[in-house]
């Protein structure tokens, strides 16, 4: 079985990951942020590495994705950010604002195109919907250096091409958790409600 956690940066996707590995027993994959070979230089030149950086990500979700495909069937895959939003949410953003020019963008959907012949919808998106403030709350609180001068206008077209991605052009099974008055890193009764939506989902429980 195959769960994806979506979200925009500091939406606290990595730690609800970590926390349902725990809870269910599920393999976790992570999301390639501590060794990307382009992620701050991306953050200090944006038009120059966009095209490099969208393309690692996109070759580890599919690497993911193929790990997946040949793992025994009766494990369950967590997965920290899916392929899906990566491609329809953070690369159609850089080509919006003019990052990725239309040759490259073809180059990127061509290849991307490709790769979905063979994949399948994870069992179940778990997308976190959260407000910019909250974002910028916990993008200071981890304190990764690359991402503390991110504008407050590029998380807000993030978060609008999320909505268009959940809502509009995802054709998978979604949770939507609503994350802004959670603490489900501290509060079990937080972290107990999440899961209890799941159960409801996965398992037709409740």
């Amino acid at each position: 079985m195959h769960i994806a956690i979506a979200g925009n940066i500091g939406s606290g996707k990595t730690t609800l990951t970590a926390l349902l590995a725990k809870h269910y027993g599920w393999t976790p994959k992570y999301e390639a942020v501590d060794y990307n070979p382009y992620l701050e230089d991306y953050y200090k030149d944006i038009p120059r590495w966009s095209f490099n950086m969208e393309v690692f990500f996109l070759k580890e979700r599919f690497k993911d994705l193929l790990a997946l495909a040949k793992s025994d069937r009766k494990e369950t895959f967590v997965q920290d950010r899916s392929i899906y939003e990566g491609v329809y949410v953070f690369t159609e953003n850089n080509y919006r604002m003019g990052n990725l020019s239309a040759r490259d963008f073809q180059t990127y959907m061509e290849l991307f195109a490709s790769m979905t012949t063979i994949l399948r919808y994870p069992d179940l998106m778990i997308y976190l919907r959260s407000s910019v403030p909250n974002l910028v709350k916990n993008i200071q609180k981890r304190g990764r250096d690359y991402e503390q001068q991110i504008p407050l206008e590029y998380l807000e077209r993030l978060n609008q091409l999320y909505e268009e991605f959940v809502f509009q052009r995802y054709k998978g099974k979604v949770l939507v958790v609503e994350v802004d008055p959670l603490d489900y890193l501290h509060n079990k009764k937080d972290f107990a409600g999440i899961v209890d939506k799941i159960d409801a989902h996965l398992f037709g429980l409740f």
